[in-house]
């Protein structure tokens, strides 16, 4: 919530570089927010598909704030479609967005953690990485290759004192979930045992 997000940053004294690559708005918007909150933050634009950008981008939240302590991984794509209807450029899209970016990152990230000998590394997979979901093929085996990538790091950097974990929420209303009918997200929160979607 909003009064959560506030008293972290009240009490932490949080740094905050948010990342975007098109939602310019939301993410001035959300630095607005945390700066409110006592909070210091700014954003800066990068598609994380490509190596260049994500370096840019850790490079600079490095140069504005010093350092580099929390990494979060979390820009990503879906689509709802059949398999058989997949193109080859939409699968390679799926992987750039949520795969490579999250390796792009990493890659400019962990000198700078390596040479703290600290750090923290999150990525954010889903439920369907683990499970799978119809009509989501492409969606699901990214996000499965989040978590073994995730897996595979964490024990790479353990001994330099920098954890990497990952999260695999279930269905969170974000707008992601634009193309889904009110219909579709009634059956996805049946589905779930809270029995509602997460916000």
């Amino acid at each position: 919530s909003r009064r959560q997000r506030q008293m972290c940053i009240r009490d932490r004294g949080s740094y905050v570089v948010l990342g975007y690559c098109r939602s310019r708005e939301k993410a001035e918007s959300l630095c607005r927010e945390l700066r409110e909150a006592g909070g210091e933050a700014v954003s800066f634009r990068a598609d994380l598909t490509k190596a260049e950008e994500a370096k840019a981008l850790i490079d600079f939240a490095v140069q504005q704030y010093g350092h580099l302590d929390i990494l979060v991984n979390n820009a990503g794509i879906s689509q709802i479609k059949l398999f058989t209807d997949i193109t080859p450029e939409e699968w390679r899209q799926m992987f750039a967005a949520n795969v490579d970016g999250i390796y792009h990152c990493c890659r400019a990230a962990v000198p700078y953690l390596v040479q703290q000998h600290s750090g923290t590394i999150i990525n954010v997979s889903s439920i369907w990485g683990l499970c799978g979901a119809s009509c989501e093929v492409h969606y699901s085996a990214s996000k499965a290759a989040v978590i073994g990538f995730t897996q595979a790091l964490a024990k790479e950097l353990a001994p330099s004192g920098i954890t990497v974990n990952c999260v695999a929420p279930g269905v969170i209303d974000t707008d992601m979930m634009a193309a889904f009918t009110a219909e579709d997200k009634a059956a996805l929160a049946e589905e779930t045992p809270v029995g509602r979607l997460g916000s």
